[in-house]
């Protein structure tokens, strides 16, 4: 928690700066904001070009253990909506003050309704004591199923706050659950009968996606950090005795680990991107693979 202390304090003091003020007009379309580019794509197929939509989080970078700088902090503030994941990393730091010093800005928990999963333990510093927090899974845009009530919440939020473009909402909103839908058939169809069921990944990211699709996920990654060499001999066990032939690592993370369970049970390597912008296109992708590797 400590870490991002000095960050808030700043952002708090923007904030105080910045409530009573109007953007320059260079842009006279609303700001809003997301975490993470997956976010920015729903919002675009519900809303269009209505909005300016900001990322928080950049590419390639993990919303784990992203830091805002404060002039990302500053632009955030500009925001008429703020949409949340619900419990990703740095979102537990400061999303509740976001609300609590800047009222006009609007926070919206997009996981609002959603079932969610168990996490992993993170590890917080407050003052001298130590302490153990266990959070919930957030990934849940990795479920073609979640994302529909995902998407819900956000036109829902966008309705409530600006009623002139309902009926646009709602249509694109239609249009938008009918794709999903697609995609969800797609891919059951994909993984319907492929005998191994099982993959790695160094981040459980695809948590929802294994509920979904009856697959099991086992993680590289143990609580939040890299495994010891005991786990790391668990994982080849079990990958031989559930005849794993897949393994993710997402985009930037160290692939060192990844590359000895590979090597030791003949694995293939897979690059994902769980946090591209083109949702649709890498969840098709991810089930593709396995369809292929998992035969």
């Amino acid at each position: 928690m400590q870490k991002y202390f000095p960050v808030i304090i700043v952002f708090l003091f923007f904030l105080s700066c910045n409530s009573a003020s109007k953007r320059d007009g260079v842009d006279d379309k609303e700001l809003l904001t997301v975490t993470i580019e997956p976010q920015r794509y729903f919002l675009n197929q519900i809303a269009g070009d209505i909005f300016r939509i900001n990322t928080l989080v950049p590419p390639g970078t993990s919303p784990e253990t992203y830091e805002p700088a404060p002039s990302v902090m500053l632009e955030m503030a500009k925001s008429k909506i703020y949409f949340k994941v619900g419990d990703l990393g740095f979102e537990r730091a400061w999303s509740s003050r976001l609300s609590d010093n800047n009222p006009d800005v609007k926070v919206v928990d997009c996981s609002a309704g959603i079932e969610l999963m168990g996490g992993h333990i993170h590890d917080h510093e407050d003052g001298d004591l130590d302490h153990h927090h266990e959070s919930m899974d957030p990934h849940v845009w990795s479920s073609p199923k979640a994302v529909k009530i995902f998407v819900q919440n956000m036109a829902d939020a966008l309705i409530s706050e600006y009623p002139e473009y309902e009926d646009i909402f709602n249509e694109n909103l239609e249009r938008f659950v009918a794709k999903v839908d697609s995609i969800d058939q797609l891919i059951s169809t994909a993984l319907e009968d492929i005998p191994a069921r099982s993959f790695i990944i160094f981040h459980p990211a695809l948590s929802y996606f294994a509920e979904d699709y009856n697959l099991h996920q086992h993680s590289i990654e143990f609580e939040g950090k890299s495994p010891s060499l005991s786990q790391i001999r668990e994982l080849v066990d079990v990958a031989r005795k559930e005849n794993i032939n897949t393994l993710f690592i997402q985009k930037g993370f160290d692939k060192k680990n990844a590359e000895v369970i590979a090597s030791e049970v003949g694995a293939e390597i897979f690059e994902i991107d769980p946090l591209s912008y083109k949702w649709d296109e890498e969840l098709i992708r991810i089930a593709e693979i396995l369809s292929r590797w998992n035969n």
